[in-house]
């Protein structure tokens, strides 16, 4: 099966991109400065991503809100224009199909950003779930994001509307000719955007964002480390069917109009299986790692108390260049998962130290204005 490429692919192999496969795309892992420089760049400058690989969908028509709340446990309703929240598509026991985040664009009309690799199941399932609305999957358009402190001066100097544009709000652009629909919000943890536009003018944004002196190209490998630090879930990693929501420590996804007592409780798949995991507390916590000394640790690596007792597993780790050293992101027993607890992760039959760390391992710096 061939690899589908985004509308940057030519400019990816012009500033020198390594290729690799990613969900179904010919994606760039790093760039000539490599995965460490672009992280630091990113924390320092700025850096574009084309994360056009994921999947936009509009779904708008009457009852489209209450549509999306019977999908989501998020507060859909209550978003003002132009608003975004994160959300999860859950399952009857609780568990997460997929996050993605949800903008609404109308009255009953919203635009939805779907992780790559869940894509083509998330749009049978949301299509399998209309109730007279309409579903258009936006395949002609490109996915931008620049991120990083100075992502908003170079934004803003092409387009100064946006300029006190805070975290989580969107805001239609034009951006040297190019209509754009822009929100602030990212995957990194830093203040930034991303660029929803038509594919055809995706390449003049992308050069012109990276004429900017303080803008460098960055890829998936920057990206990866970039969330891990800001502790940030990926699904597949974090994130699962077999994951409850209050597990994952995402709780806070479901709006208080949703929660019990509240005004529109309940009414999404597995709402009581996650009710029911609050009230009686998590069998597991996602929490971070911090790991002693300079050799790294990998996903999968079992975790083990003092005792002997395996404990839990890590589910994303990497060096962390911000942080300092080697970190980890990791499900252990909900008695293990208290900061500082020591812990050992088992690496090719010997056991290295590692101890639970607070989250974000780097503080996050999203403009709220």
């Amino acid at each position: 099966m061939s690899l589908l490429t985004t509308p940057l692919d030519a400019l990816h192999r012009e500033l020198g991109a390594r290729m690799v496969p990613f969900a179904g795309y010919e994606m760039p892992v790093q760039y000539p400065a490599g995965i460490l420089r672009e992280h630091q760049h990113t924390r320092a400058q700025a850096a574009l991503f084309d994360v056009s690989h994921m999947g936009q969908v509009v779904i708008e028509g009457p009852g489209t809100a209450a549509l999306l709340e019977r999908l989501v446990p998020a507060d859909v309703a209550g978003l003002a224009a132009h608003s975004q929240s994160y959300a999860l598509l859950t399952n009857d026991e609780g568990g997460v199909r997929d996050d993605l985040i949800i903008t609404r664009w109308g009255e009953e009309r919203f635009f939805l950003v779907v992780n790559a690799a869940c894509k083509a199941a998330d749009i049978a399932y949301l299509e399998a779930s209309l109730d007279g609305q309409s579903l258009t999957v936006l395949e002609d358009r490109a996915l931008l994001a620049l991120q990083g402190p100075a992502a908003r001066a170079v934004l803003t100097e092409l387009a100064p509307d946006l300029a006190r544009l805070p975290f989580l709000r969107g805001s239609e652009a034009v951006i040297d000719g190019v209509d754009c629909y822009v929100t602030c919000s990212g995957y990194t943890g830093e203040d930034g955007f991303e660029l929803s536009l038509p594919a055809a003018g995706a390449e003049a944004v992308a050069r012109r964002l990276l004429a900017a002196p303080s803008v460098a190209p960055a890829g998936l490998g920057a990206r990866d480390s970039l969330r891990l630090e800001a502790g940030l879930c990926l699904y597949g990693h974090e994130l699962d069917a077999g994951t409850n929501v209050v597990d994952a420590g995402l709780y806070w996804s479901v709006g208080k109009a949703r929660r019990p007592g509240g005004e529109r409780e309940g009414g999404f798949p597995g709402a009581d299986a996650i009710f029911s995991r609050k009230a009686a507390g998590p069998e597991r916590r996602r929490v971070g790692l911090r790991v002693e000394g300079k050799r790294p640790v990998r996903d999968g690596q079992l975790l083990y108390a003092g005792s002997g007792e395996e404990v839990g597993v890590i589910t994303s780790a990497c060096y962390g260049p911000s942080a300092g050293g080697p970190i980890a992101m990791a499900y252990v027993a909900a008695a293990f998962g208290e900061v500082d607890t020591p812990l050992e992760a088992e690496a090719r039959g010997k056991r290295l130290p590692v101890t639970v760390a607070r989250m974000p391992f780097v503080p996050q710096r999203y403009y709220r204005g």
